[in-house]
């Protein structure tokens, strides 16, 4: 995983997010993910530009300038990322994996969290629930990457595991009531999963449905070409992954708001223009 990237990136993020002093949603992905409420900073010089809605008027009359009040966001958001582990999370393109990219992306958000004065919880769904306490910036990548490595989705380089076999999975029914548990306290949850191993697609629906639920499909050639199956021995001898024909297709199924991610494109960008 190349983190170095993921740091540029965020960097050229942060510059177009905060370019603007004045502005009073200076927080991540500032269209989606938003704080308490708006604090009083201080007044300014009006420039060209500037919202007239925001000028002082009393202040204004009584000088010989005119003044604009400006805000910074209370921050005290808890974003909640959720990690759908299906085996065909391990198939992708270009020697990156469907789950090699779900990391980085969740990742990127420990990253700017870090930034915007926020806290990211992350849940893995792998043979069992596992749910990280909020952190952010480097604290979250190395309880994110320990994690990680317990359940040996990665080694120590940070590879992940493409032999790695899963003895059990979490029930569909137990993985939507905690996702409804989190978006119904108003958290903002971001979902990455392939959907491959989705059976209830109602129950999904209704959740892309939410205002704070922002669901990412990430998807590999094979899926968007709608293989019924296929096979990757090359990752574990003699085994075969099998993924529903609709996979790729699952869009006009769900009504909602469902984002799709091609690891074979520049899914990193994608996924901040979606946010944005």
């Amino acid at each position: 995983m190349n983190l170095k990237e993921i740091k540029k990136i965020v960097g050229g993020l942060q510059r177009h997010l905060f370019k603007n002093s004045n502005s009073f949603s200076v927080g991540m992905l500032k269209s989606h993910f938003k704080g308490a409420g708006l604090q009083f900073k201080e007044h300014q010089v009006y420039q060209i530009g500037d919202d007239v809605r925001f000028i002082d008027w009393k202040l204004s009359a009584k000088t010989n300038n005119t003044f604009i009040k400006t805000f910074e966001e209370e921050r005290n958001i808890e974003i909640v990322v959720f990690i759908d582990f299906t085996e065909s999370l391990l198939v992708g393109a270009n020697n990156t994996s469907k789950l090699q990219a779900i990391i980085e992306l969740t990742c990127l958000l420990y990253l700017l969290a870090e930034k915007s004065k926020d806290r990211v919880r992350t849940i893995i769904s792998f043979e069992s629930i596992q749910v990280l306490p909020p952190a952010s910036g480097n604290e979250g990548l190395s309880l994110f990457i320990s994690s990680l490595e317990k359940l040996s989705l990665i080694n120590k380089e940070g590879r992940v595991n493409l032999q790695k076999r899963r003895d059990a999975s979490v029930a569909e029914i137990k993985k939507y009531a905690l996702l409804k548990s989190y978006v119904a306290r108003n958290k903002e949850v971001v979902l990455f999963s392939d959907l491959s191993e989705l059976t209830n697609i109602a129950e999904l629906n209704k959740l892309t449905y939410k205002r704070n639920l922002h669901a990412f499909q990430v998807l590999s050639p094979i899926d968007i070409k709608g293989k019924a199956e296929f096979s990757i021995s090359a990752f574990r001898k003699n085994k075969v992954v099998t993924a529903p024909a609709r996979v790729g297709k699952l869009s006009s199924e769900i009504k909602g708001k469902l984002k799709k991610l091609d690891v074979s494109e520049r899914y990193l960008e994608d996924f901040i223009h979606e946010m944005l």
